[in-house]
């Protein structure tokens, strides 16, 4: 007969592997055309608006590009930002990650993580969930990048070089997001001659969205649908910059020149 000092052990180990196991079964799964959602108890009730939010999105994503995604991906609800910060340190091989109040998402080839949206008025600042419009590009902005990894060589944007303006910019511009306020922002800053050197800090500062955004608005406008789509392959920018057949500082100048004269009515 085994002594209680060896059983306590294994009852403690036993309850362990019962309490893992509970973990990871709270997350409840849909298998829908495209995709498949995850999401817990907590959002049982919100997810038939959160479906329409990444449908909707999903739809947009395919009607900018003219092609559907390559494969089948996963979006995860998370009920808290607890939940997400832990993703975010096991997939980044970050442990002590701590995340921003306004990072609410994120999207790489294989998933998009998001917080509960109708959580964010108390799990986030800057996002109010009410305000449909910005909820839903949000969404699909995080919806391009899992398009856009699907097709990159660096499905989860870790090695991509001189490249960040163009991984956050192009989800901006796809998305709707780089609106007439934010184009109103870029063309002050033009104007006030205080625009940024050099494309890799263009992902910077308080304009960085709009920045990087409209350099890809540009980019569509002179190049066309199918040059742009084209890049979205490359993690470099000197290969990016090859592809268009242009240098950095022209590329700079014609979007400047563009943009003073761009209407974002047009």
């Amino acid at each position: 007969m085994k002594s209680k000092h060896v059983l306590i052990p294994m009852l403690f180990f036993a309850l362990l592997f019962v309490g893992w196991k509970t973990i990871d079964q709270e997350w409840l799964s849909e298998n829908k055309k495209g995709y498949t959602l995850k999401y817990t108890s907590n959002d049982k009730k919100n997810i038939k608006e959160y479906r329409k939010l990444v449908e909707k999105g999903m739809t947009s994503v395919q009607f900018f590009f003219n092609s559907t995604f390559n494969k089948k991906f996963t979006v995860f609800i998370h009920p808290n930002r607890t939940s997400l910060e832990s993703a975010w340190q096991k997939d980044w091989n970050m442990p002590d990650f701590k995340s921003e109040c306004w990072m609410v998402a994120s999207g790489v080839a294989t998933k998009l993580d998001v917080i509960s949206p109708k959580q964010w008025d108390k799990e986030a600042c800057e996002h109010v969930y009410s305000e449909t419009q910005k909820t839903q590009q949000l969404i699909t902005h995080e919806l391009v990048h899992v398009y856009h990894g699907q097709l990159n060589v660096s499905p989860d944007f870790s090695d991509v070089q001189g490249m960040d303006w163009f991984v956050e910019g192009l989800a901006t511009y796809a998305s709707g997001q780089c609106d007439s306020a934010r184009i109103a922002e870029v063309k002050k800053a033009i104007f006030d001659n205080k625009i940024p050197k050099s494309l890799d800090e263009f992902w910077s500062g308080k304009l960085k969205y709009g920045l990087s955004g409209s350099v890809v608005l540009f980019i569509d406008a002179k190049y066309g649908r199918a040059k742009l789509i084209q890049l979205l392959a490359l993690n470099k920018k000197t290969e990016l910059l090859s592809v268009l057949n242009t240098t950095e500082s022209e590329l700079l100048e014609e979007w400047k020149l563009y943009m003073e004269n761009y209407n974002s009515g047009q």
